[in-house]
Protein backbone atom coordinates (compact mmCIF):
# COMPACT_ATOMS: atom_id res chain seq x y z
CA UNK A 1 0.00 0.00 0.00
CA UNK A 2 3.30 2.38 0.60
CA UNK A 3 4.16 1.95 -3.07
CA UNK A 4 0.81 2.76 -4.36
CA UNK A 5 -0.03 5.70 -2.08
CA UNK A 6 3.42 6.77 -2.66
CA UNK A 7 2.79 6.57 -6.54
CA UNK A 8 -1.06 8.27 -6.57
CA UNK A 9 0.81 11.24 -4.68
CA UNK A 10 3.68 11.34 -6.87
CA UNK A 11 0.93 11.84 -9.62
CA UNK A 12 -0.69 14.16 -8.18
CA UNK A 13 2.47 16.48 -7.36
CA UNK A 14 3.36 16.27 -11.03
CA UNK A 15 0.04 17.19 -12.04
CA UNK A 16 0.21 20.34 -9.71
CA UNK A 17 3.19 21.57 -11.49
CA UNK A 18 1.39 22.65 -14.47
CA UNK A 19 0.09 25.44 -12.24
CA UNK A 20 2.93 26.11 -10.35
CA UNK A 21 4.65 29.27 -11.23
CA UNK A 22 8.92 28.37 -11.27
CA UNK A 23 10.33 29.80 -8.20
CA UNK A 24 7.58 30.84 -6.54
CA UNK A 25 6.97 29.08 -2.65
CA UNK A 26 4.53 26.37 -3.76
CA UNK A 27 6.79 25.10 -6.62
CA UNK A 28 9.40 24.61 -3.71
CA UNK A 29 6.77 22.93 -1.85
CA UNK A 30 5.53 20.47 -4.64
CA UNK A 31 9.61 19.78 -5.16
CA UNK A 32 10.24 19.14 -1.98
CA UNK A 33 6.80 16.68 -1.85
CA UNK A 34 7.96 15.20 -4.93
CA UNK A 35 11.75 14.31 -3.42
CA UNK A 36 9.99 12.49 -0.18
CA UNK A 37 7.71 10.70 -1.74
CA UNK A 38 10.07 9.41 -4.37
CA UNK A 39 12.72 8.60 -1.51
CA UNK A 40 9.70 7.20 0.18
CA UNK A 41 8.48 4.67 -2.95
CA UNK A 42 12.26 3.66 -2.88
CA UNK A 43 12.10 2.65 0.74
CA UNK A 44 9.00 0.59 -0.32
CA UNK A 45 9.97 -1.57 -2.86
CA UNK A 46 13.41 -2.20 -1.36
CA UNK A 47 10.96 -3.79 1.93
CA UNK A 48 8.67 -5.26 -0.89
CA UNK A 49 11.75 -7.04 -2.67
CA UNK A 50 12.88 -7.92 0.90
CA UNK A 51 9.67 -9.56 1.97
CA UNK A 52 8.87 -11.61 -1.06
CA UNK A 53 12.36 -12.79 -2.17
CA UNK A 54 14.26 -15.90 -0.31
CA UNK A 55 17.61 -15.74 -0.05
CA UNK A 56 18.71 -17.16 -3.29
CA UNK A 57 16.45 -14.98 -5.24
CA UNK A 58 18.05 -11.85 -3.69
CA UNK A 59 20.96 -11.40 -6.48
CA UNK A 60 18.69 -11.99 -9.45
CA UNK A 61 15.99 -9.45 -8.09
CA UNK A 62 18.56 -6.65 -7.55
CA UNK A 63 20.16 -7.51 -10.79
CA UNK A 64 16.69 -6.42 -12.47
CA UNK A 65 16.19 -3.16 -9.99
CA UNK A 66 19.65 -2.27 -10.82
CA UNK A 67 18.67 -2.27 -14.52
CA UNK A 68 15.43 -1.16 -13.73
CA UNK A 69 16.66 1.93 -12.25
CA UNK A 70 19.37 2.87 -14.49
CA UNK A 71 16.17 2.25 -17.99
CA UNK A 72 14.29 4.49 -15.57
CA UNK A 73 17.00 7.41 -15.28
CA UNK A 74 17.55 7.15 -19.13
CA UNK A 75 14.02 8.01 -19.57
CA UNK A 76 13.68 10.50 -16.98
CA UNK A 77 16.80 12.31 -17.86
CA UNK A 78 16.80 11.92 -21.36
CA UNK A 79 13.86 10.65 -23.11
CA UNK A 80 11.40 13.30 -21.23
CA UNK A 81 13.78 16.36 -21.33
CA UNK A 82 14.01 15.70 -25.23
CA UNK A 83 10.11 15.39 -25.84
CA UNK A 84 9.44 18.73 -23.58
CA UNK A 85 10.54 20.41 -26.87
CA UNK A 86 8.05 19.20 -28.93
CA UNK A 87 4.89 18.83 -26.04
CA UNK A 88 5.60 21.71 -23.82
CA UNK A 89 6.56 21.01 -20.19
CA UNK A 90 2.64 20.87 -19.02
CA UNK A 91 1.66 17.75 -21.17
CA UNK A 92 4.71 16.42 -20.10
CA UNK A 93 4.27 16.66 -16.65
CA UNK A 94 0.43 15.60 -17.20
CA UNK A 95 1.85 12.68 -19.19
CA UNK A 96 3.98 11.85 -16.43
CA UNK A 97 1.46 12.04 -13.48
CA UNK A 98 -0.95 9.62 -15.67
CA UNK A 99 1.80 6.94 -16.03
CA UNK A 100 2.48 7.28 -12.09
CA UNK A 101 -1.37 6.64 -11.76
CA UNK A 102 -1.38 3.41 -14.67
CA UNK A 103 1.52 2.30 -12.71
CA UNK A 104 -0.13 2.73 -8.92
CA UNK A 105 -3.14 0.52 -10.54
CA UNK A 106 -1.04 -2.23 -12.14
CA UNK A 107 0.99 -2.23 -8.78
CA UNK A 108 -2.82 -3.02 -7.18
CA UNK A 109 -2.61 -6.37 -8.31
CA UNK A 110 0.72 -6.88 -6.57
CA UNK A 111 0.95 -10.29 -4.04
CA UNK A 112 0.66 -8.86 -0.69
CA UNK A 113 4.06 -10.60 1.94
CA UNK A 114 3.14 -12.92 4.60
CA UNK A 115 5.16 -11.12 7.24
CA UNK A 116 4.45 -10.93 11.05
CA UNK A 117 3.15 -7.05 12.29
CA UNK A 118 5.77 -5.00 13.53
CA UNK A 119 3.51 -2.49 14.79
CA UNK A 120 3.13 -2.87 18.42
CA UNK A 121 7.11 -3.19 18.59
CA UNK A 122 8.92 -0.12 20.34
CA UNK A 123 10.73 2.00 17.93
CA UNK A 124 13.90 1.63 17.83
CA UNK A 125 13.85 -2.11 17.70
CA UNK A 126 14.59 -2.26 14.05
CA UNK A 127 18.15 -0.60 15.09
CA UNK A 128 18.64 -2.91 18.12
CA UNK A 129 17.57 -5.75 16.05
CA UNK A 130 20.24 -4.82 13.72
CA UNK A 131 22.53 -4.25 16.05
CA UNK A 132 22.50 -7.41 18.12
CA UNK A 133 23.20 -9.27 14.67
CA UNK A 134 26.05 -11.57 14.32
CA UNK A 135 29.33 -9.54 13.34
CA UNK A 136 27.54 -6.23 13.18
CA UNK A 137 30.92 -4.48 14.13
CA UNK A 138 32.76 -6.28 11.41
CA UNK A 139 29.63 -5.55 8.97
CA UNK A 140 29.20 -2.29 9.68
CA UNK A 141 33.23 -1.64 8.77
CA UNK A 142 32.62 -4.01 5.45
CA UNK A 143 29.29 -2.04 4.12
CA UNK A 144 31.40 1.72 5.19
CA UNK A 145 34.49 0.43 2.70
CA UNK A 146 33.11 -2.28 0.54
CA UNK A 147 32.30 0.37 -2.71
CA UNK A 148 34.70 3.10 -1.34
CA UNK A 149 37.24 2.65 -4.57
CA UNK A 150 34.22 2.93 -6.72
CA UNK A 151 32.41 5.83 -4.31
CA UNK A 152 35.97 7.67 -4.96
CA UNK A 153 36.41 7.14 -8.47
CA UNK A 154 33.09 8.05 -9.87
CA UNK A 155 33.35 12.23 -8.95
CA UNK A 156 36.59 12.44 -10.96
CA UNK A 157 36.26 10.76 -13.91
CA UNK A 158 33.80 13.13 -15.60
CA UNK A 159 36.76 15.84 -14.77
CA UNK A 160 39.30 13.44 -16.42
CA UNK A 161 37.74 13.15 -19.76
CA UNK A 162 37.20 17.03 -19.56
CA UNK A 163 40.81 18.06 -18.76
CA UNK A 164 42.12 14.98 -21.19
CA UNK A 165 40.21 17.11 -24.22
CA UNK A 166 37.14 15.27 -24.93
CA UNK A 167 34.15 16.78 -26.26
CA UNK A 168 30.76 16.71 -24.40
CA UNK A 169 29.57 15.08 -26.79
CA UNK A 170 31.73 12.34 -26.82
CA UNK A 171 31.37 12.24 -22.68
CA UNK A 172 27.66 11.69 -23.07
CA UNK A 173 28.46 8.76 -25.23
CA UNK A 174 30.05 7.12 -23.14
CA UNK A 175 28.32 7.74 -19.99
CA UNK A 176 24.66 7.86 -21.26
CA UNK A 177 24.89 5.38 -23.62
CA UNK A 178 27.76 3.07 -23.49
CA UNK A 179 28.17 3.30 -19.92
CA UNK A 180 24.93 2.34 -18.73
CA UNK A 181 24.30 -0.26 -21.40
CA UNK A 182 27.59 -1.84 -19.85
CA UNK A 183 26.10 -1.01 -16.46
CA UNK A 184 23.02 -2.98 -17.02
CA UNK A 185 24.46 -5.88 -18.34
CA UNK A 186 26.83 -5.75 -15.62
CA UNK A 187 24.15 -5.77 -12.93
CA UNK A 188 22.15 -8.33 -14.74
CA UNK A 189 25.51 -10.95 -15.08
CA UNK A 190 25.76 -9.79 -11.31
CA UNK A 191 22.70 -10.57 -9.88
CA UNK A 192 22.60 -14.12 -12.26
CA UNK A 193 26.49 -14.56 -9.88
CA UNK A 194 25.17 -14.03 -6.93
CA UNK A 195 22.52 -16.29 -7.41
CA UNK A 196 24.89 -19.16 -8.56
CA UNK A 197 27.91 -18.26 -6.32
CA UNK A 198 25.92 -17.40 -3.05
CA UNK A 199 26.15 -14.13 -1.90
CA UNK A 200 29.70 -14.63 -0.16
CA UNK A 201 31.48 -15.78 -2.80
CA UNK A 202 29.53 -13.13 -5.29
CA UNK A 203 31.03 -10.49 -2.57
CA UNK A 204 34.41 -11.32 -2.97
CA UNK A 205 35.00 -12.37 -6.17
CA UNK A 206 32.52 -9.88 -8.06
CA UNK A 207 33.96 -6.54 -5.40
CA UNK A 208 37.57 -7.97 -6.77
CA UNK A 209 36.72 -7.30 -10.14
CA UNK A 210 34.96 -3.95 -9.23
CA UNK A 211 38.26 -3.15 -7.29
CA UNK A 212 40.64 -4.14 -10.24
CA UNK A 213 38.61 -2.18 -12.79
CA UNK A 214 39.52 1.08 -11.44
CA UNK A 215 42.69 0.76 -12.65
CA UNK A 216 41.48 0.82 -15.81
CA UNK A 217 41.39 4.89 -15.51
CA UNK A 218 45.12 4.51 -14.21
CA UNK A 219 46.66 3.34 -16.81
CA UNK A 220 44.69 5.40 -19.47
CA UNK A 221 46.34 8.22 -17.32
CA UNK A 222 49.62 6.63 -17.35
CA UNK A 223 49.36 6.41 -20.72
CA UNK A 224 48.34 9.92 -21.79
CA UNK A 225 44.31 9.53 -21.89
CA UNK A 226 44.41 7.98 -25.82
CA UNK A 227 40.53 7.67 -26.61
CA UNK A 228 40.77 3.58 -26.85
CA UNK A 229 42.26 2.90 -23.72
CA UNK A 230 39.34 6.15 -21.82
CA UNK A 231 36.88 4.10 -23.88
CA UNK A 232 37.91 0.94 -22.06
CA UNK A 233 38.32 2.04 -18.91
CA UNK A 234 34.72 3.65 -18.88
CA UNK A 235 32.95 0.19 -20.12
CA UNK A 236 35.12 -1.89 -17.90
CA UNK A 237 34.08 0.11 -15.22
CA UNK A 238 30.23 0.57 -15.49
CA UNK A 239 30.14 -2.71 -15.91
CA UNK A 240 31.93 -3.74 -12.87
CA UNK A 241 29.92 -1.44 -10.87
CA UNK A 242 26.95 -3.28 -12.06
CA UNK A 243 28.20 -6.66 -11.04
CA UNK A 244 29.63 -5.43 -7.48
CA UNK A 245 26.56 -3.44 -6.98
CA UNK A 246 23.82 -6.62 -7.53
CA UNK A 247 25.98 -8.57 -5.21
CA UNK A 248 26.26 -5.98 -2.44
CA UNK A 249 22.41 -5.09 -2.53
CA UNK A 250 21.75 -8.91 -2.29
CA UNK A 251 24.29 -8.88 1.12
CA UNK A 252 22.33 -5.43 2.83
CA UNK A 253 18.77 -7.34 1.76
CA UNK A 254 20.46 -10.54 3.48
CA UNK A 255 21.26 -8.57 6.62
CA UNK A 256 17.50 -7.71 7.24
CA UNK A 257 14.86 -8.80 9.13
CA UNK A 258 11.29 -9.30 6.86
CA UNK A 259 9.11 -7.54 9.45
CA UNK A 260 11.84 -4.63 10.02
CA UNK A 261 12.94 -4.44 6.23
CA UNK A 262 12.33 -0.71 5.23
CA UNK A 263 13.81 0.36 8.11
CA UNK A 264 16.80 -1.64 8.14
CA UNK A 265 17.88 -1.50 4.91
CA UNK A 266 17.28 2.23 4.63
CA UNK A 267 19.68 2.66 7.61
CA UNK A 268 22.12 0.24 5.69
CA UNK A 269 22.02 1.92 2.19
CA UNK A 270 22.56 5.05 4.33
CA UNK A 271 25.09 4.06 6.03
CA UNK A 272 27.32 2.86 3.09
CA UNK A 273 26.89 6.26 0.90
CA UNK A 274 28.20 7.65 4.02
CA UNK A 275 31.74 6.64 2.80
CA UNK A 276 30.61 8.03 -0.49
CA UNK A 277 30.00 11.50 0.93
CA UNK A 278 33.16 11.40 2.71
CA UNK A 279 34.73 10.94 -0.42
CA UNK A 280 33.70 13.21 -2.65
CA UNK A 281 34.10 15.63 -0.52
CA UNK A 282 38.20 15.39 -1.22
CA UNK A 283 38.37 13.63 -4.10
CA UNK A 284 39.00 16.92 -5.92
CA UNK A 285 41.66 18.36 -2.85
CA UNK A 286 43.45 14.95 -3.74
CA UNK A 287 43.54 14.82 -7.50
CA UNK A 288 44.57 18.38 -7.25
CA UNK A 289 47.43 17.66 -5.18
CA UNK A 290 48.47 14.18 -6.50
CA UNK A 291 46.85 14.09 -10.05
CA UNK A 292 44.83 11.98 -11.71
CA UNK A 293 47.20 9.23 -12.00
CA UNK A 294 48.29 9.01 -8.65
CA UNK A 295 44.94 9.37 -7.58
CA UNK A 296 43.37 6.55 -9.82
CA UNK A 297 45.45 4.37 -8.15
CA UNK A 298 44.58 5.42 -4.46
CA UNK A 299 41.20 4.87 -5.56
CA UNK A 300 42.14 1.13 -6.05
CA UNK A 301 43.69 0.77 -2.81
CA UNK A 302 40.79 2.15 -1.13
CA UNK A 303 38.43 -0.77 -2.29
CA UNK A 304 41.27 -2.84 -0.70
CA UNK A 305 40.10 -2.66 3.41
CA UNK A 306 37.04 -4.02 3.27
CA UNK A 307 38.00 -7.53 2.36
CA UNK A 308 39.81 -7.60 5.80
CA UNK A 309 35.90 -7.72 6.93
CA UNK A 310 34.61 -10.48 5.17
CA UNK A 311 35.15 -13.01 8.03
CA UNK A 312 32.13 -10.94 9.70
CA UNK A 313 30.36 -11.08 6.42
CA UNK A 314 30.17 -14.92 6.68
CA UNK A 315 28.84 -14.67 10.25
CA UNK A 316 26.19 -12.61 9.37
CA UNK A 317 25.22 -14.39 6.30
CA UNK A 318 25.22 -17.96 8.13
CA UNK A 319 22.53 -16.29 10.47
CA UNK A 320 19.03 -16.88 9.02
CA UNK A 321 17.32 -13.19 9.27
CA UNK A 322 15.85 -12.88 6.13
CA UNK A 323 13.27 -15.41 7.26
CA UNK A 324 12.20 -14.26 10.51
Amino acid sequence: MWIIGCQVGIATVLAGFVFAVPGGTPFFALLFALVALSATQDIAVDASTIEMSSKEELGPANGIRVTSYRIAMIVAGGVMVGLSASLGWSRLFLAAAAFFLLLALVNVRLPLADRAPAAKEPIFEPIRDLLTSPGIAGVICFVLLFKLGDLALTPMVKPFWLDSGFSVEQIGWVQTTLGVGASIVGALAGGALTAKLGTFRALWMLGAVQALSNLGYYLAAAAGAPAGMMYTAAIIEQFTMGLGTAAFLAFLMSLCTRRHAATQFALLSALYRVAGIAAGSVSGFLTVRTGYETYFLITFLLALPGFLFLPAVRRALAAPRIVD
